[in-house]
């Protein structure tokens, strides 16, 4: 149980911030428009990826999906601009 709770504690935030990275950066539309909605539904995200963590059998399995999951989300993130599929904000 600990195992979960830990993952759910250290994962849950940087995985959703991924999530929620991915869903703005290429949701339809201007950047600047589409990201407050993403970031107000960030909230329930990161409660349902934190109860997710309980849905796995044992902790080490928590550990690994979330900690890969959060390093795919990542990387897509990375990839999209490297690639041009997504633009940044202007500094």
């Amino acid at each position: 149980m600990w195992g979960k709770s830990l993952a759910a504690a250290l994962l849950g935030l940087p995985l959703t911030v991924g999530i929620v990275g991915l869903l703005a950066l290429h949701w339809p539309g201007e950047l600047p428009r589409v990201t407050l909605p993403w970031l107000l539904m960030s909230f329930p995200i990161w409660v349902a990826v934190m109860s997710g963590a309980f849905l796995f059998k044992s902790g080490l399995r928590a550990w690994l999906w979330m900690g890969g999951a959060t390093l795919l989300c990542f990387g897509l993130i990375h990839m999209s601009k490297l690639l041009g599929w997504a633009t940044e904000l202007p500094a």
